[in-house]
C-alpha cells in the first residue's frame, strides 16, 4: 500500500493482526514506491509489482522481510501488474507496457516472455495459474480473461 508518498508491505496474521511493514532494504533504502499487485511463492517470498511511473520492478523480499532481488524487465520500460507464482515456485509478471507476461525463475533469473502481442495479448493486468495448471490473463483493454495451457 501507498499513502502520502510512503510505501510498504504490510502482512498480517489470520486473525487480522499487523505482524511485519517491509519498507526498506538492508541499506535502510526504500524498496517500493507504489506496490500495486502481491503474492506470496512456495518458498515464502512476497513478490511484489511496483510501479514508479516509467521505472517499474518486480520487489522480491524474503519471509522475514530482507531483499532478495528485483527484476526490472528486458530492455524497455517496464510496466509490472498482476503477479502470481506457480507450483514450481516460477514468478509470472503482466508488463502492461509491451503487453507481455514474463516468467522468472524463484531467484528473479528471466526465463522468457511466455505470452506477447503476437499472441493477442492487449494490455494485461491480472494473472493467475490455477490448481491445473492453466493460466488466466486479465486484459485491460479488451475487458477479458483468456485463458491458456500453461504447464503440461
Amino acid at each position: 500500500m501507498w499513502k502520502d508518498r510512503e510505501a510498504k508491505v504490510t502482512r498480517y496474521n489470520k486473525a487480522g493482526k499487523e505482524v511485519q511493514n517491509i519498507q526498506k532494504d538492508n541499506q535502510g533504502q526504500k524498496l517500493y514506491s507504489e506496490p500495486h499487485y502481491i503474492t506470496e511463492n512456495i518458498n515464502g517470498d512476497i513478490c511484489a509489482s511496483n510501479i514508479d511511473f516509467y521505472d517499474g520492478a518486480v520487489v522480491v523480499v524474503n519471509k522475514s522481510g530482507h531483499h532478495r532481488f528485483s527484476y526490472t524487465g528486458q530492455g524497455s520500460e517496464f510496466w509490472p501488474c498482476g503477479i502470481c507464482t506457480d507450483v514450481l515456485g516460477h514468478i509470472l509478471v503482466c508488463d502492461d507496457n509491451s503487453s507481455s507476461v514474463h516468467l522468472l525463475d524463484q531467484d528473479g533469473g528471466f526465463m522468457s516472455v511466455i505470452l506477447s502481442k503476437q499472441q493477442g495479448i492487449k494490455r494485461p493486468r491480472g494473472v493467475s495459474v490455477d490448481n491445473e495448471n492453466n493460466l488466466g490473463v486479465g486484459q485491460w483493454i479488451t475487458n477479458t480473461v483468456t485463458v491458456y495451457k500453461y504447464l503440461q
